[in-house]
């Protein structure tokens, strides 16, 4: 059942052990007050899921014990998929087990989501992690002659029915390679909903190890 003015959060995570901790802790410190915190973490193998187990009164968690696809992004999708289903927030936000939130994201992005009832779905715009500082990422300009850029996973956010629509169009067991954000912009592009806000509201950490890296 879906609660009006309140936020999911679904982290997807894999053997990040390096970064697990700040991504939750950068979750629970929202100054955004009505929120959930899902947690899907597939089959790590490092300290993840002992990580994790110390937030269990803090955090929904789902420990997948074999992986579904061979290929990262479909498992991907496959846990967001199964957080959806476990979740009941109005407005859905991404969240990499390799990222974090700023502590005002989720007001700021809810307030504009809320503002406008035709706006569905929500980028912002990432700093990038790097050495413990923290720089811009530059802003990507459209480019409409080809495809617009898009950001990382967790810079998308989104409304309950948006995503309810995307399930339908979702075909998980075609293009093993393609991912979730990619998916998500062809989506909303097509809908006529792709929208950028211009605030840097994500820290993207680039783990050579992770999806898109690979």
């Amino acid at each position: 059942i879906m609660k009006k003015n309140y936020a999911s959060i679904l982290i997807t995570t894999y053997n990040k052990e390096r970064y697990i901790k700040n991504t939750i802790d950068s979750c629970l410190k929202q100054s955004f007050r009505k929120k959930e915190i899902l947690v899907f973490d597939d089959c790590s193998s490092d300290k993840t899921t002992e990580i994790l187990n110390k937030y269990k009164n803090k955090i929904k968690l789902i420990c997948n014990k074999k992986k579904k696809f061979t290929s990262g992004p479909l498992n991907q999708i496959h846990g967001i998929v199964e957080l959806f289903n476990k979740s009941k927030g109005e407005i859905i936000f991404l969240l990499d087990g390799d990222d974090a939130f700023k502590k005002n994201k989720l007001l700021k992005i809810f307030e504009i989501l809320k503002k406008d009832n035709n706006l569905d779905f929500v980028q912002d715009i990432p700093y990038l992690s790097v050495k413990k500082k923290l720089l811009f990422l530059k802003q990507r300009k459209y480019s409409y002659s080809i495809w617009p850029k898009f950001y990382p996973t967790s810079c998308i956010s989104f409304k309950r029915r948006f995503f309810i629509s995307f399930l339908k169009f979702l075909e998980k067991k075609k293009y093993p390679n393609l991912e979730i954000d990619a998916r998500l912009s062809i989506f909303a592009l097509q809908k006529k909903k792709f929208f950028v806000i211009k605030k840097n509201l994500t820290i993207y950490n680039h783990d050579k190890f992770g999806i898109t890296s690979n």
